[in-house]
């Protein structure tokens, strides 16, 4: 047969082949369950975490700047509310946004009255400053200086305010193999007081789905900071992804990953709750609870019996969580007493 004749014939026998092709993959997507539903509550160690915003333990002048009414955090009422709703839900470890720090190294003002006044009411939590900010621009962990002037900062934080657990560092983005990052936490883990501990909110690893460096962190550099710290916080979220069956299968493979990597290093695994809708990065029809969810039992059903090292799920964040996000994890993932 000649070029021409080829292209003169129909083009239904094509046509009906990349249709019978595009059924074939959308029945084998529908039949695909790269997720699970447990109910039973063996994953809830009632030892979770949160991410909460920055008023309640802000300063007047973050109030002034954003515009926020501060009878809404510095209020013992509103802050109780806060500690119940929180314990009832099995959270321990509690990451109160204090970011972005300055560019010299000093970490964000925090009010100290308030500070002390949220302490009297999470007692009974693990509360952990989130502080950090964006590389090269308000973090320059390269600079011997600037890494001086942080950890100053953040010492002076925790003999302030002793009943703080500690902190959790946060430098976005981080490309993976960042030395400079490595001789940060060093240096912080070895002045931080005694008995605090040192956390990291971490990059995921490596997927072809979302091939971006910046944000995502290999096998190696993952365990040399899981070496350094006393808790590891991956953030497992912002993939791009646009199917759901999908985001559960990586959340599923990211589980197991992640903790075969720690080592010792104790493991809240990030979920999405937030709707930042339109970002290119970010789908909250993919990326949320629902789907996290089902991918991390999916990953940790894996296990027998559940690592040493797994802790529980983190959310992110408090401020974006809704009465129908907090009954579905009550429903899909909580051991009720």
């Amino acid at each position: 047969m000649t070029v021409w004749q080829h292209l003169k014939r129909p083009p239904w026998r094509t046509i009906l082949l990349l249709f019978a092709i595009l059924c074939l993959l959308g029945i084998a997507y529908l039949a695909w369950s790269p997720g699970k539903r447990i109910r039973d509550g063996r994953h809830d160690l009632r030892s979770n975490g949160i991410w909460i915003q920055h008023g309640w333990l802000g300063d007047d002048l973050w109030f002034q700047r954003n515009q926020k009414d501060k009878t809404l955090f510095r209020n013992d009422q509103k802050i109780q509310e806060l500690a119940d709703l929180l314990i009832s839900h099995g959270v321990k470890y509690v990451f109160p946004h204090v970011c972005p720090c300055n560019p010299s190294g000093k970490i964000a003002p925090i009010d100290p009255v308030q500070t002390e006044r949220f302490l009297d009411h999470f007692g009974d939590f693990s509360v952990i400053p989130w502080i950090g900010g964006i590389l090269d621009i308000h973090c320059s962990p390269k600079s011997k200086q600037w890494r001086i002037n942080f950890i100053s900062s953040v010492v002076d934080l925790l003999e302030t305010h002793p009943r703080l657990a500690s902190v959790q560092l946060n430098i976005e983005p981080m490309p993976t193999g960042n030395t400079d990052f490595l001789t940060l936490l060093d240096e912080l883990r070895q002045a931080l007081p005694d008995g605090k501990i040192l956390s990291v909110a971490a990059y995921p690893p490596p997927t072809r789905w979302h091939p971006f460096p910046d944000v995502h962190w290999d096998e190696s550099y993952f365990g040399k900071v899981a070496q350094r710290t006393e808790q590891i916080a991956p953030m497992m979220y912002d993939t791009s992804i646009k199917l759901p069956k999908l985001y559960q299968h990586l959340m599923s493979k990211w589980t197991s990953d992640v903790l075969n990597w720690s080592g010792d290093t104790q493991v809240l695994l990030g979920v999405p709750v937030y709707d930042d809708a339109g970002v290119g990065y970010h789908s909250p029809k993919v990326e949320n609870l629902q789907n996290a969810l089902l991918g991390i039992h999916a990953g940790l059903n894996k296990f027998r019996p559940l690592p040493k090292n797994y802790t529980g799920v983190s959310i992110y964040c408090e401020w974006e969580m809704d009465q129908q996000e907090w009954d579905y994890l009550k429903k899909e993932f909580e051991k009720i007493p």
